[in-house]
């Protein structure tokens, strides 16, 4: 398999750090980033790869030389003048295989990159990003997807305030098809992410890959001290999909949100004072913060899949204003009790995945490995208590006017106060 990084920026946000030394060479716990991109190649299967240079390139060359030392094979390729993220990889076209991956220089990443591959095979993708959540979605270019994981749209910022999105930026990872470089101009300075890949949604199959584990970029001293902090302490390596991670499951009405009868529309979302205070606490700690949640409103006509779409928007936009961060949302539309006046009959069955059934934790733990003894449900009913207890979950109960019979091995007043719980129960 066959890999690019683009290694040739100067850094010029580095200050004195980037003077004498190529960003990608700036150093990880004793070792360049970019050896550690390599060696994760290597052990992901990558035989070839080519490094594209421009700034201090010599650098690169001497410490990699022909990659025979570290087990694949390095050719470089010299950006005399610089041609963003795009223009190098134009002037490679004809040496490129039909698919290829291609990593940013300064990203600094542990991420199961077969199973990066083996998502773009599978949907038969054009181009396939890996794309995340982040704790400034309101500052980032938003990636836009459908349910199926099409990507159809970049929102580039600065995002106007009444704009609702889903949480997920590029990552700097992507699974490319040679035939896509049709879109990129020989000799022309451009943005992959605001400049081509806009053109790309709509004339070819595009996707995203969702995945919480690491990818986070160097660009500034800040952010990479923040990288060597997480280096040292482990949790760069523990957030590989190799590794089971620990997570909370939420519940959304009445513990997230403020809960008066079924939530119909978008505009009646309101966030519950300490919520995002609470998720970003659990993000803080290490856990997949999840939304798991039955809306039933669906199955009774009250409202469409769009709708309750649009209210997660909401949801993940106010929570990214006070940089809390969902690591996913699940929800259920359907309810078995037919035979109502105005229900819609293709959502009114039985199924595994309305709480307290399992089906949605079950695909979470499919999507993201979760250790589950190690893991929480958090929720205000019996459903999502029983929920929890049925998937081998911990149950912690917040308080609401509805009763529970349901044993929970904690309760609370709120989400706060379970993050709370939960953070110090996991220290």
């Amino acid at each position: 398999m066959k890999a690019v990084i683009l290694a040739g920026g100067k850094g010029q946000r580095m200050g004195e750090l980037g003077r004498d030394v190529p960003k990608p060479m700036l150093d990880i716990g004793g070792m360049p980033v970019l050896e550690h991109q390599v060696r994760l190649l290597v052990s992901y299967g990558f035989t070839d790869l080519t490094l594209v240079t421009g700034h201090l390139s010599p650098v690169i060359e001497r410490h990699f030389g022909d990659g025979m030392e570290f087990g694949l094979h390095i050719s470089y390729f010299v950006e005399k003048t610089p041609l963003g993220t795009t223009g190098a990889l134009k002037e490679l076209e004809q040496d490129l295989p039909e698919e290829f991956l291609v990593l940013y220089g300064d990203v600094m990443l542990d991420m199961d990159l077969q199973r990066f591959w083996r998502y773009h095979k599978f949907k038969n993708s054009a181009c396939t990003l890996a794309v995340h959540p982040n704790s400034h979605p309101f500052d980032s270019d938003l990636v836009v997807m459908r349910r199926d994981g099409t990507v159809f749209d970049v929102l580039c910022k600065p995002h106007p305030p009444e704009l609702y999105y889903r949480n997920l930026v590029n990552a700097g990872a992507y699974v490319l098809s040679r035939r896509m470089l049709s879109f990129f101009k020989l000799g022309v300075a451009q943005d992959f992410a605001r400049d081509v890949l806009p053109q790309m949604c709509g004339q070819a199959p595009v996707y995203g890959y969702q995945t919480p584990e690491y990818l986070k970029d160097i660009g500034t001293p800040e952010r990479l001290e923040q990288v060597r902090r997480d280096f040292e302490s482990g949790h760069l390596a523990r957030m590989n999909r190799r590794f089971p991670r620990r997570a909370v499951f939420l519940d959304r009405d009445g513990v997230i949100n403020r809960e008066a009868g079924l939530v119909t529309r978008s505009e009646d979302f309101e966030l519950l004072p300490g919520a995002a205070e609470g998720i970003k606490k659990l993000n803080d700690a290490g856990y997949l913060a999840i939304v798991a949640t039955n809306q039933p409103s669906v199955a009774k006509n009250l409202c469409s899949i769009e709708e309750v779409e649009r209210t997660h928007m909401k949801m993940e936009t106010l929570l990214g204003r006070e940089g809390a961060v969902l690591d996913a949302v699940y929800f259920c539309p359907h309810h078995p009790e037919a035979g109502h006046p105005g229900e819609n009959p293709m959502y009114k069955i039985p199924c595994n995945c309305r709480k307290p059934g399992t089906g949605m934790i079950e695909q979470a733990n499919r999507d993201f490995n979760i250790d589950m003894s190690a893991s929480f449900m958090v929720g205000d009913s019996d459903a999502d208590l029983q929920c929890g207890k049925k998937s081998g979950l911990n149950p912690v109960y917040v308080r609401s006017s509805r009763p529970v019979s349901e044993k929970a091995g904690h309760e609370c007043d709120s989400l706060l106060q379970a993050a709370e719980f939960i953070t110090g129960a996991g220290a």
